[in-house]
């Protein structure tokens, strides 16, 4: 049910499906705007801080043959999904069996909304400026991974589901000046970088929830799109690090703009000019 529903209901509990790093925040953001929010991790260490966080915590583990979870969890208005697929050897299979067994319990315990946190990677880099409409072509085993995982949410019938392709995430224990410091002969360095700030991904997030405008795919990446070169140097150069050198060449790329489909929802992003954010904030 790829369409948005006219007749959606008030969202009032959110189940958040993997509280990493921008699950957890996603997560304290929801319980301070006045949501009742669940929030799941694999290891049973990680529910204190959960709890501590006014998240109600539950121990949710899908692997590729066994499902440990309390349908509880799935008790909620919309489930979010927040977890990428692992780079080790057949991954890419596991990761769809476990989102086949995370779809089925949202079907089994009646769940009607869905958002899943996706990746631009699904777009692969065929130098070219990709949106929304652009058809994937991934050329990386995790934009495999994660295009098969959308598929086979947004081909679900008892659930809308809503597709969040974030670009490369930066913000906080994320400092971008420190990708490349003091690394010499970096290919590609003309080539236009795709990132979004933690700061929007929590704010998109929560606006397309408000407004309640499921059932589409999002890319959700800064409308800024500055070289790799002149990104990385200058993050560098803001904290202190040793400046990269790049190699003066433009290979494979790709742009990621977004067009928004959805009736009746915009987001202006807040961090739209790299160059002033790292003028005016400590990475």
């Amino acid at each position: 049910m790829s369409n948005t529903d006219p007749s959606v209901q008030v969202i009032q509990t959110i189940s958040v499906l993997g509280c990493g790093w921008y699950g957890l925040a996603l997560a304290k953001k929801l319980i301070s705007s006045g949501y009742s929010v669940k929030g799941s991790s694999t290891t049973a260490e990680k529910l204190p801080i959960l709890s501590d966080a006014g998240i109600q915590p539950y121990l949710i583990d899908f692997q590729e043959d066994t499902a440990q979870y309390d349908p509880d969890f799935f008790h909620t208005d919309l489930l979010l999904i927040s977890i990428p697929p692992k780079r080790s050897s057949g991954a890419q299979q596991a990761f769809y069996k476990k989102i086949t067994g995370i779809a089925g319990a949202a079907q089994k315990q009646q769940v009607k909304h869905v958002i899943f946190i996706s990746s631009t990677a699904v777009y692969g880099d065929h130098n070219t400026e990709v949106t929304e409409l652009s058809t994937p072509q991934p050329d990386t085993a995790s934009g495999i991974a994660m295009l098969e995982a959308e598929k086979l949410l947004m081909g679900q019938s008892t659930f809308s589901s809503t597709v969040l392709r974030f670009g490369g995430l930066i913000g906080p224990g994320r400092n971008p000046g420190r990708f490349f410091a003091g690394k010499q002969d970096i290919p590609n360095g003309q080539a236009p970088v795709n990132l979004v700030h933690l700061t929007d991904c929590l704010n998109f997030s929560l606006s397309l929830i408000k407004n309640a405008a499921f059932g589409h795919i999002y890319n959700v990446c800064s409308t800024d799109h500055p070289s790799r070169q002149d990104f990385y140097s200058k993050a560098a150069e803001v904290s202190a690090l040793p400046i990269p050198a790049f190699i003066d060449e433009l290979l494979q790329w790709k742009r990621v703009s977004t067009i928004h489909i959805a009736p009746k929802f915009h987001y202006q992003y807040l961090i739209s000019n790299f160059s002033t954010w790292m003028d005016t904030d400590k990475l």
